[in-house]
């Protein structure tokens, strides 16, 4: 097998999150993310169900397999149904994330996205996400407006969950006592010094933590031939 890049490596822990997953609706929100939900859809989450991002549902080729009116992707999205994985301008260690405004809201020095369907997603299906470029400016100590919801303010939300964060340094989940955010593996290359010091609030780890799984030579040559021989992944992290 040639030697894996790091976005292939990104590819391969997005598609993770949708392991298992059963027959839900995927909704990877980037290149990265988008190219791993298709190779989950391909390998061993079969019953995955991907749309154009529109009113389709297609398969891994993009073929058209039915029909998702809006009304019917809303019931997915409220009855649980669906794992997003969304971006994040930033995110705090307990998964609160921000894709609105940075600095006051009253008053910020910079206009983002907006709110958007964040609330809604993280409070009524799983959600996921996706960083390219992790930093102390995205991952920070307090988000400056809450848009996705965390662990620590969604006690009562029956369907709220964030299996994974994915950045091009490592994978991380909330698999601790407080649901404070742990460091679940690094990209091979990658210390876990260099993800403490890229990381704007102290981060949970085991003393000894793997690196992400290597892809199987199946994988890496549906990644490069058949999702993405274009090789658009490199746009996103470009090693």
């Amino acid at each position: 097998m040639t030697e894996v890049s790091r976005a292939e490596y990104c590819v391969i822990a997005c598609a993770e999150a949708w392991r298992d997953a059963g027959e839900v609706l995927a909704s990877p929100m980037g290149v990265i993310p988008s190219v791993g939900a298709r190779l989950a859809r391909r390998t061993f989450a079969p019953d995955l169900l991907l749309t154009d991002g529109e009113a389709l549902l297609v398969g891994p080729d993009g073929a058209v397999e039915g029909w998702l009116p809006y009304r019917q992707h809303l019931a997915l999205v409220t009855g649980g149904r669906r794992h997003v994985m969304m971006g994040a301008s930033q995110i705090d260690r307990y998964g609160n994330q921000n894709i609105s405004c940075i600095g006051d809201w009253a008053r910020p020095t910079r206009q983002l996205l907006g709110v958007r369907g964040a609330p809604v997603n993280t409070l009524n299906n799983p959600t996921s996400y996706w960083v390219p470029r992790h930093s102390r400016r995205v991952f920070v100590e307090k988000v400056d407006m809450v848009c996705g919801v965390g662990y620590d303010r969604a006690a009562d939300a029956p369907y709220h969950r964030i299996p994974r964060v994915v950045s091009d340094l490592g994978v991380f989940d909330f698999a601790t006592p407080d649901r404070s955010m742990r460091l679940a593996s690094v990209h091979p290359g990658v210390t876990v010094a260099q993800v403490r010091e890229a990381t704007g609030f102290a981060l949970a780890a085991s003393d000894e933590v793997p690196y992400t799984r290597e892809p199987s030579a199946r994988e890496l040559a549906l990644i490069r031939d058949v999702i993405d021989p274009a090789g658009t992944r490199t746009r996103e992290v470009g090693h």
